[in-house]
């Protein structure tokens, strides 16, 4: 029987994904929950896991586009796996096998020597070895060109009158640098982000302010508690819990900035759902920490871990980022000192953390060195 594995829905508002990378090749036998691919939505990265066990035909490539409920593969489930085969493909076919493995590696061997033949088999230098002919001479000391900056072309290297007029950098002489270029394709998440950043900038009229902030007091409660705090709690008493208590209690303070705006009116949240950007391998995420004002500082350590680690390993997902209503980016991770972070639709308010410093402050009369953010 053959089974047709189509694009599953990631989410709401998703009409199609991209084929990031297939976790095995044409041909292969998968077990069925076996991941077989990683997809890229506009929001995350999934991987597509085999719906049966069988044999395995893609049908789009890497890179390509398929909109949600499109056909990537075939999936025969009448196959069964060979007598001490693998599930992963190694690229031989039911007989030679061996005999294919062992003409690759001789074929191997014998560049390997060929090259090593070629290295170890240098030029013989001679008296006429960097040595310039009488017009090639001259033509390197009107050009102002040292003879052991050409190399000769010549009978033993020696340098012809040719070799002086277009002249060879000799080997390790400096050059003008490398001067190339690659190009890549963008990931369906990096294009989304790009194309969210651009419309938040041009659609929104935002205002930054600037503050400073004596950390002094968050330094000493952390110094007196940490060990206590990840002793009972399990988990390490960050800057983040802080940072995000403090926004819950903002945003009690003043309504107004969890809210969105919807046509002519507003829409006032009671929950606050706190998105906090981190960045994984495949870029930028911003998963939510739900219902933050019901969180003590050990659910939100815990739960800033957790999400942490699912975008770390790829495994976010779009529900996990769907939402929020207030955004803190923390900056000082990278060491920057301020920033004007760009506001992500429809909220409106984020807040940007940066690195902390010791500097000289006014305290009382006095000049103090505090930790200021």
């Amino acid at each position: 029987m053959i089974l047709e594995m189509k694009v599953p829905s990631p989410g709401e508002s998703i009409t199609e994904v991209e084929i990031a990378e297939w976790l095995v090749e044409d041909g292969d036998y998968v077990e069925k929950d076996q991941a077989i691919a990683e997809v890229d939505s506009d929001k995350a990265t999934l991987e597509l896991p085999a719906e049966a066990s069988g044999t395995i035909t893609l049908k789009a490539e890497v890179g390509d586009a398929v909109e949600v409920g499109a056909v990537v593969c075939l999936i025969d489930t009448s196959a069964k796996p060979e007598a001490g085969a693998t599930t992963t493909y190694q690229g031989g076919d039911e007989g030679g096998g061996d005999d294919k493995v062992e003409t690759k590696l001789a074929k191997e061997q014998k560049e390997a020597k060929s090259t090593d033949a070629e290295i170890s088999a240098p030029t013989q230098d001679t008296y006429a070895s960097g040595t310039a002919s009488p017009a090639a001479k001259k033509i390197l000391s009107e050009r102002g060109i040292d003879a052991k900056d050409v190399k000769g072309t010549g009978k033993d290297g020696r340098i012809t009158k040719q070799d002086a007029v277009e002249p060879t950098p000799s080997m390790g002489t400096p050059t003008g640098g490398n001067r190339g270029s690659s190009r890549s394709k963008m990931s369906m998440l990096r294009r989304k982000v790009a194309e969210r950043l651009v419309e938040a900038k041009n659609t929104t009229a935002m205002l930054t302010t600037f503050n400073e902030v004596d950390m002094s007091p968050i330094f000493e409660l952390r110094s007196k508690y940490k060990e206590e705090f990840k002793e009972k709690h399990g988990v390490s008493l960050g800057f983040m819990s802080f940072f995000t208590r403090a926004v819950v209690r903002a945003l009690e303070m003043y309504p107004a900035v969890n809210s969105m705006i919807d046509g002519k009116e507003m829409i006032t949240y009671d929950f606050k759902d706190i998105s906090i950007a981190v960045s994984g391998p495949k870029g930028l995420m911003v998963p939510v920490i739900r219902n933050a004002e019901n969180l003590s500082f050990r659910g939100v350590e815990s739960e800033v871990k957790r999400l942490a680690l699912r975008a770390r390993d790829g495994q976010i997902t779009v529900d996990e980022m769907t939402g929020g209503t207030f955004t803190i980016s923390n900056g000082g991770v990278f060491g920057s000192m301020l920033s004007t972070p760009i506001i992500n639709p429809p909220q409106s308010g984020i807040l940007g953390m940066h690195n902390i410093v010791e500097r000289p402050v006014a305290v009382d009369g006095k000049v103090e060195i505090r930790p200021i953010m």
